[in-house]
């Protein structure tokens, strides 16, 4: 059978040379392509059939080289390549339909991101903000903006009404739990849950952002892709919002206008809909940010990693003692979050069919370094549940953690034996792209079963 495997692979890597050799298809959309010819693959193995067999019907249903073009280039309608495949044979209206179709695209867009806006400001009236700051107001911040990015993904992706029931019902469902669960005003269970509906909500945009097909590896991964640059384009909208406030503030000193009523409209607005702007930005300038995006990856994987190594040999050497008090606990884990984006947006914007490079090996060194900090964390967190007890946080914490060590733990398995020759890099994405829906559980969890656990203290 591991012989049988290995042929498959030798198969499939000599597919995807075919399908290379083409001019519509390159760089990640044949790594889709891969990773679509693989889901068939592992359909037809659960089905009963050998590895062989299932590649070969795998490759006839995927069609000719122009017919998945075209079939990628009717789901993918944001990205640069869909211009030189679906104009030539799809659009019947030429270059005024494309015209047209971008036209409506940028209208949607606004129109979303509008309502965001709007929504935003209601709820900032009706709580007093910033005179009064109700709990209430935190909790739902998420839900009043995350819902029309979602309508702005079912639109793009010309989803049905059933599609739209499915990529809101988590929102819906999330605003009824947020506003139904009697928390204790300013209690931890209420601080957890405005922190991890966020998380649970963006996930959540996996199913209108993959058209309605979550479960593709191929897709997961673009929306990782998504993430990460979604996460440039806001922080460089930001940016700009936050120099020409200063700027606006600045000019209108010297008059009788209150600048500080000019904040308080335009900025949550601004950040409202600038949320929908972003995700707009992404799926429009793709190739744009595909450029920016590996640049600052690579630059900061290996400062991350330095710093990481630095960590560990100190406390390892010194020992944690009792320096993992509570505040520095959560610093240790942002650090790790962040190491593992970076190292998951590298893996994302990697070209699969190349050798490892020295990127990778810096990579292993990163994850290997998080891995061992992780450990101490779990260690140090262990004796203090010991000590004093469970709480909300330290259950949210000890969870994150130890979804972390599984993760960073099946990374570093993998990029070790891709490093080493003994695998193949898709191996690599496809534990991170099946690992996803780990991290929306634990949220979820977080959400919805954790404050029920603890009284909503």
């Amino acid at each position: 059978m591991a012989s049988l495997e290995m042929e498959v692979e030798h198969e499939i890597a000599a597919w995807r040379s075919f399908v290379a050799s083409g001019p519509a298809v390159a760089g990640r959309d044949l790594d889709e392509l891969e990773a679509h010819l693989r889901d068939q693959i592992a359909d037809l193995r659960h089905s009963g059939l050998a590895p062989d067999e299932a590649f070969l019907i795998a490759v006839k249903r995927m069609g000719r080289v122009d017919e998945i073009s075209h079939e990628f280039a009717r789901e993918h309608t944001g990205r640069l390549w869909r211009q030189l495949v679906a104009v030539t044979g799809d659009d019947e209206g030429g270059s005024g339909g494309w015209r047209n179709a971008i036209a409506f695209a940028v209208g949607a867009a606004i129109a979303f991101a509008v309502g965001a806006a709007i929504a935003v400001q209601v709820a900032r009236l009706v709580a007093g903000f910033p005179g009064d700051a109700p709990s209430w107001l935190a909790r739902n911040a998420s839900l009043l903006v995350l819902p029309f990015v979602a309508g702005w993904l079912a639109v793009r992706r010309e989803l049905p009404l059933r599609g739209w029931l499915w990529s809101l019902a988590p929102f819906a469902l999330g605003a009824v739990i947020v506003n139904v669960y009697p928390f204790d005003h300013g209690g931890a269970t209420e601080i957890l849950v405005a922190t991890h509906i966020p998380v649970v909500g963006w996930l959540a945009l996996l199913y209108a952002y993959s058209g309605g097909a979550p479960g593709s590896h191929g897709r997961r991964m673009d929306f990782v892709r998504f993430t990460g640059e979604f996460v440039i384009y806001y922080s460089l909208i930001a940016i700009g919002g936050g120099v020409l406030m200063a700027l606006t503030t600045a000019v209108l000193a010297p008059t009788q206008v209150d600048v500080s009523l000019v904040s308080q409209w335009v900025l949550p607005s601004g950040a409202a809909g600038a949320v929908v702007v972003a995700a707009w930005l992404v799926e429009s300038k793709q190739r744009v940010v595909e450029n920016m995006a590996p640049v600052l990856t690579m630059l900061f994987t290996p400062l991350f990693t330095v710093m990481l190594l630095v960590a560990a040999v100190a406390y390892a050497f010194t020992g944690p003692g009792n320096a993992f008090d509570r505040e520095l606990l959560g610093v240790f884990d942002a650090l790790m979050v962040v190491v593992l984006g970076l190292v998951l947006y590298g893996i994302s914007a990697r070209e699969p069919s190349t050798r490892p490079g020295w990127s990778d090996h810096v990579r292993l060194v990163a994850v290997l370094a998080a891995l061992a900090l992780d450990l101490m964390v779990l260690a140090a967190m262990a004796a203090r549940i010991g000590d004093l007890g469970f709480t909300p946080n330290r259950v949210a914490a000890l969870g994150l953690n130890l979804v972390l060590l599984v993760n960073l733990a099946g990374t570093a398995w993998y990029i070790g034996r891709f490093v080493a020759g003994r695998s193949g890099f898709a191996r690599i994405e496809r534990w991170q792209t099946a690992y996803l829906p780990v991290f929306a559980v634990w949220a979820a969890i977080v959400v919805v079963v954790v404050p029920a656990v603890f009284s909503f203290e």
